[in-house]
């Protein structure tokens, strides 16, 4: 079986090389088109949000309450600000892991996509820490000896990587074990013996998936700006 990502069609040729339309990048369409519309749909009832609270504002409020609360635990005072950015982080890896029930292929089983968003709180880390320590965020790569300069560094640049291959690991791991038993079942049992791999490998995995990348780039985040 090949479990590698396939080309659906021919989007355009540039410079001799053509670019395909895959079944990542579909994939991934799909979920930010849901992600877009569900944000427009909130906004447009903005309006209508009373000072009293009920029935979908108070679904949004509670989200809204709960990921500021859980930010400022996390990362503590001052970061209130990263709520909304790992809010919109968590919330697409959480419905791209999930996308697999509805026969797409995940996002996050390839490898670009979890290296975009490694690349992208790697990115976060390190501007947050020049940002809130100036001068002395270089001073955190001489700690405690300045003999352990390559170390430090090999140390910052392998959370990204570790970031990306657990994301991409645990996704891809259950896609391929998912491929397998729905090859190996014939097809009046597909619709029946594979809803607990599912359970497992899409919703509690791809939950804690999400989960766990979100809260590694705020722990990053937070410990690369305080002063040491």
């Amino acid at each position: 079986m090949d479990f590698g990502n396939k080309n659906l069609w021919l989007l355009f040729e540039w410079n001799g090389t053509s670019i395909y339309v895959t079944q990542t990048l579909l994939a991934t369409w799909v979920v930010m088109a849901v992600l877009l519309v569900i944000a427009v749909v909130i906004r447009l009832r903005l309006s209508s949000f009373k000072d009293v609270p009920k029935g979908l504002q108070n679904g949004i409020e509670a989200l809204v309450e709960i990921m500021e609360n859980f930010t400022k635990s996390t990362m503590g005072e001052g970061y209130e600000g990263y709520g909304g950015f790992f809010f919109g982080i968590f919330a697409f890896i959480l419905l791209s892991n999930y996308s697999g029930l509805v026969g797409l292929r995940p996002p996050t089983s390839d490898l670009a996509t979890t290296a975009a968003l490694a690349i992208t709180s790697f990115l976060l880390i390190h501007l947050t820490g020049l940002r809130k320590l100036k001068g002395g965020y270089f001073k955190s790569y001489l700690s405690p000896l300045p003999l352990l300069l390559p170390l430090n560094i090999m140390g910052e640049l392998s959370k990204p990587i570790s970031l990306c291959f657990r994301l991409f690991g645990n996704v891809l791991g259950g896609f391929i074990i998912l491929s397998l038993v729905y090859e190996m079942l014939p097809f009046a049992l597909r619709f029946v013996l594979p809803d607990v791999l599912h359970l497992f490998f899409d919703i509690l995995v791809g939950a804690l998936q999400a989960f766990i990348f979100t809260v590694l780039s705020m722990t990053f985040i937070q410990q690369k700006s305080v002063r040491n």
